[in-house]
């Protein structure tokens, strides 16, 4: 790809009314473009907005669905998402806890306990908190994955940009290091699903 991308994974906001309908078709998707580029093209969901005490059943149907990673939409200061996702979302199998806000120290342990990578996001507002989410992490020894957010193809972010974001979040060059093993990592778990 144009921007360096050896892997790349497709997440469209999902919830009860729509998962069924959009992971097929993302699954579909992500096998031709697998081919076509020549690049690990990831089928996924965010789970978005969705009411807290329904975030598990959602994350189980979605991987039954096809879904290889799991992102939940988290408590970002820049939109109204209902208090309590980042915990509920953390006692869940997903992969990613995207855009947390400003997570809790207890939290980000859950997210270490229990193998969920923090988003550092490149995304214009979400951003806002990064600092904040690599100091939690930093305390509670959980990992980061840097994510760009993308809506359109002009979001996507070089490798060079993504450690100038990371070096703003306050991260040292060996944590931004750690960032990109642990996206290839991830990557790696969700190809072998």
């Amino acid at each position: 790809m144009a921007v360096g991308y050896r892997a790349l994974a497709i997440t469209d906001h999902g919830d009860h009314s729509n998962i069924d309908f959009i992971i097929p078709r993302i699954v579909k998707v992500c096998e031709k473009l697998s081919g076509a580029y020549h690049i690990k093209v990831i089928p996924g969901i965010e789970l978005t907005h969705v009411p807290p005490e329904y975030i598990p059943e959602l994350t189980q149907e979605a991987r039954l669905l096809g879904a290889k990673i799991v992102v939940v939409h988290g408590e970002t200061i820049v939109e109204p998402v209902i208090e309590g996702t980042n915990n509920a979302a953390l006692l869940s199998s997903i992969d990613i806890l995207a855009h947390p806000g400003l997570i809790t120290e207890e939290e980000a342990r859950l997210a270490a306990g229990n193998s969920v990578c923090l988003e550092i996001t490149t995304r214009k507002g979400h951003s806002l908190t990064n600092g904040h989410v690599v100091r939690m992490a930093r305390r509670a020894g959980a990992r980061l994955v840097l994510n760009t957010d993308s809506h359109a193809p002009q979001d996507l972010t070089g490798k060079e940009m993504a450690i100038k974001i990371a070096t703003g979040a306050g991260m040292a060059v060996e944590e931004v290091e750690s960032m990109f093993r642990n996206s290839e990592i991830l990557v790696q778990r969700a190809w072998e699903r």
